[in-house]
């Protein structure tokens, strides 16, 4: 069998949009600037074969992603900076690269079934290892369809500092729905620059551009988790119950006392019925005064996997450890911005706690730590990043510096398996290796849907080893 990289190139070619953009140049705004110093987006679709001949459904795509460029024309231009350093996408038709590869040794088995991610996954992908600020002479997007002996896989590769994954995730529906046949947008993005998020603050970038603040170099190891629908209810269950508290063995006393003259109570089971009622009441249901609010499924993964990546690094429990949550603010800005506003509208989230609070605590606390974070992260607290950010403008600080940092990316929200280009759901989604290190973890639906979650999980490798004998963390992945 040949290597796992080996890969040949059928052929390669520019896309342009179906019709000229009339769109003037968008803005960067205080979300897009902090990405240059990232790598492009790498995000694709694992397929069967398609019901016709690979060379027609080559053409196929490349009209439909004509058609799509025309609605999405940010996607086909460049990057400008103008001489008073604000960065501009330039929506000048320039095109999109897009490649034809081959690597029928490979199969959809070798690529599902390995315990941990495959090598051959990163050739996927174009434009691998590319920096956001090199779309000033280098294309936005590239479109690499790779054939395989039993499938194809669909690889894109966006810049960071013009799309999150939101904006992606709507392109790339819209790309299957063009190649099915639908030649009607039903997603129209909004290219609005009307909101806190375009400042007239400016990025001082260094000569040569911004540098990426990670070791891409660093060896790694990279795993997919799945979660079933059952398995995540378990587990927000858990973080969700209530414990039986001092109030709740009061009210039992009481209530046992006024009934201490009836032996009944005592001979019949009765007594015991009251305080079988009273910690049910107790676990599920909290008093009429209190405020609990419920920790969502995603938010007790999240803490079930700080806890095990924390015990598997050994840290001293002194150490600060840090969870950074991306999320969209598209819904928490006041007024909001549109739900398909086009670029980046995420911001970061970290919360931090000591090893010895992470591991000592239980998972209902940690989860309860990110809850509180999430849910304060409102329009105020938006602006008052926006405000920082302003303050001293800087590129987004990719990494584990310290070592004991986790950074959850992309969403299990995202309709990842809406994508059908004309004869069925993925079989999986990949990401390249684009900003990958020790701690990154990205979150995707689970392929058999209903609630069900993957997470991608890239660690060291001894990490990864010990997180794999991590029976607390073990007993919520699905075989």
């Amino acid at each position: 069998m040949p290597p796992v990289h080996s890969l040949t190139l059928v052929s390669r070619c520019t896309v342009f949009p179906h019709q000229k953009s009339t769109m003037g140049d968008l803005k960067l705004s205080v979300s897009d600037l902090p990405m240059l110093s990232c790598h492009y987006i790498q995000k694709g679709a694992l397929f069967s074969r398609p019901p016709i001949s690979i060379e027609s459904f080559i053409s196929l795509l490349k009209h439909s992603l004509s058609q799509t460029l025309t609605h999405f024309p940010p996607l086909a231009g460049r990057l400008t900076t103008d001489s008073d350093g604000y960065v501009y996408i330039n929506c000048n038709d320039k095109g999109v690269d897009f490649i034809h590869a081959s690597a029928t040794h490979l199969h959809v088995y070798d690529i599902l079934s390995p315990t941990h991610v495959p090598a051959c996954v990163k050739s996927f992908f174009a434009l691998d290892r590319t920096v956001s600020y090199s779309g000033h002479y280098t294309p936005v997007m590239a479109v690499q369809v790779t054939e395989i002996a039993d499938g194809l896989f669909i690889g894109c590769a966006v810049n960071h500092a013009v799309i999150d994954g939101t904006s992606f995730w709507n392109f790339f529906n819209t790309f299957a729905e063009f190649s099915r046949g639908i030649n009607k947008i039903s997603r129209q993005p909004s290219f609005s620059r009307h909101s806190v998020l375009i400042s007239q603050a400016v990025l001082k970038v260094p000569m040569g551009g911004p540098k990426l603040t990670f070791n891409e170099n660093e060896p790694l190891s990279e795993r997919i988790f799945s979660f079933s629908r059952e398995s995540i209810l378990k587990l927000k269950s858990r973080v969700n119950s209530r414990k039986v508290t001092d109030n709740t063995i009061s009210d039992a006393v009481e209530l046992l006392g006024k009934q201490s003259n009836d032996t009944d109570y005592f001979t019949n089971g009765k007594a015991a019925t009251i305080l079988e009622k009273l910690y049910k009441t107790a676990v599920s249901k909290p008093q009429e005064s209190e405020t609990v609010p419920e920790i969502s499924s995603f938010q007790s993964l999240c803490a079930l996997l700080w806890q095990a990546v924390t015990r598997a690094r050994k840290l001293n429990p002194s150490t600060t450890t840090t969870f950074r949550m991306a999320v969209n603010c598209r819904n928490r800005l006041n007024p909001k911005l549109d739900p398909l506003y086009f670029g980046n509208a995420i911001q970061s989230i970290s919360t931090y706690a000591s090893v010895s609070d992470v591991l000592c605590r239980d998972l209902k606390w940690c989860a309860e730590q990110l809850n509180k974070n999430v849910v304060a992260h409102d329009d105020a607290a938006v602006r008052r990043v926006v405000e920082d950010w302003e303050e001293s403008p800087r590129c987004f600080p990719l990494g584990n510096y310290d070592g004991a940092s986790i950074t959850m990316g992309s969403s299990p929200r995202f309709p990842m398996y809406d994508t059908d280009f004309g004869w069925g759901r993925p079989l999986a989604v990949r990401s390249g290796a684009a900003n990958k290190f020790d701690g990154k973890i990205s979150a995707f639906p689970g392929q058999e849907g209903g609630g069900s979650v993957d997470l991608e999980v890239v660690l060291s490798p001894e990490t990864m080893v010990m997180i794999e004998c991590d029976y607390e963390f073990m007993q919520y992945v699905s075989t």
